[in-house]
């Protein structure tokens, strides 16, 4: 038996609980560190890399300002999220249900996914006014909708049709076959598709705050303390910016174990 347990691959050996959450922290320390030693010790860092203590005073005196526009960015991305992957979901029922459909929405997937965020930004600001939120927003639902779209797509596919045809045999309705075979199939791979899009949602919302409308979010702050020299508060605020990406992830990580768990049972 010793024999077999040594066999098994390095890859397939699952690490203790306790070192799961250990690495981060360790990795995380090791690196605080090296920082702390390159700027405060050594001296030898460029202007605008400042100090770890001197980023967490900043992020202490100013946490309230920063957390207001880190509502202001989570906001636009979590709204794009939410419409984004309501609309990837009803494309991808349709394209999965007539094939006319989808000949017509995969191209236009495609294009929309090499459409950078930069040159698409400042075209949607200025057709939605400098005072409006909209064309962030529009920014970040672009960029849920891709992943969720062909997570979706692809989870509907998944249903074989032997097991179509057990279920049709059985006299099961559609909407029976939908909740008793093809929701279950597909709900791993749509909760894969939205924590693939709360991060690139929250980064497109903040891309999307350089490039013009109101002057707040955590993208404009960034931009104005960085121009304005004050490198240990721009710092602070992309700080507040991974906060926002740590805790969509965790979010919606935490919403997939779940989904995953419920479908295997």
């Amino acid at each position: 038996m010793t024999a077999a347990i040594e066999r098994v691959p390095v890859a397939q050996r699952t690490l203790p609980h306790w070192l799961r959450f250990a690495a981060p922290v360790v990795v995380g320390l090791l690196i605080f560190t090296v920082w702390i030693v390159y700027v405060d010790v050594l001296g030898s860092a460029p202007r605008m890399l400042p100090s770890p203590l001197a980023i967490s005073r900043e992020l202490a005196l100013r946490w309230d300002i920063i957390l207001e526009d880190m509502l202001v960015t989570a906001t636009n991305a979590l709204i794009g999220i939410i419409v984004g992957s309501l609309f990837a979901v009803f494309s991808a029922g349709l394209a999965a249900t007539a094939r006319p459909v989808d000949a017509m929405l995969t191209p236009l997937v495609a294009a929309l996914s090499v459409i950078p965020i930069v040159a698409i930004t400042p075209i949607l600001n200025t057709m939605f006014g400098a005072s409006s939120q909209f064309g962030r927003i529009a920014v970040a639902t672009i960029a849920a909708f891709i992943p969720v779209f062909v997570n979706v797509l692809r989870g509907l596919r998944q249903t074989r049709p032997v097991h179509r045809d057990v279920l049709r045999a059985s006299a099961a309705t559609r909407t029976q076959t939908f909740r008793m075979l093809t929701l279950p199939t597909a709900l791993p791979y749509l909760m894969t598709g939205l924590r693939i899009a709360a991060s690139i949602a929250v980064i497109a919302a903040l891309v999307a705050e350089y490039f013009g409308g109101p002057a707040d979010g955590i993208g404009t702050a960034i931009a104005s303390y960085a121009k304005s020299g004050r490198a240990a508060l721009a710092w602070a605020y992309v700080v507040g910016g991974i906060l926002i990406g740590l805790l969509f992830f965790l979010v919606t990580s935490l919403l997939e174990r779940l989904a995953t768990r419920h479908s295997s049972v």
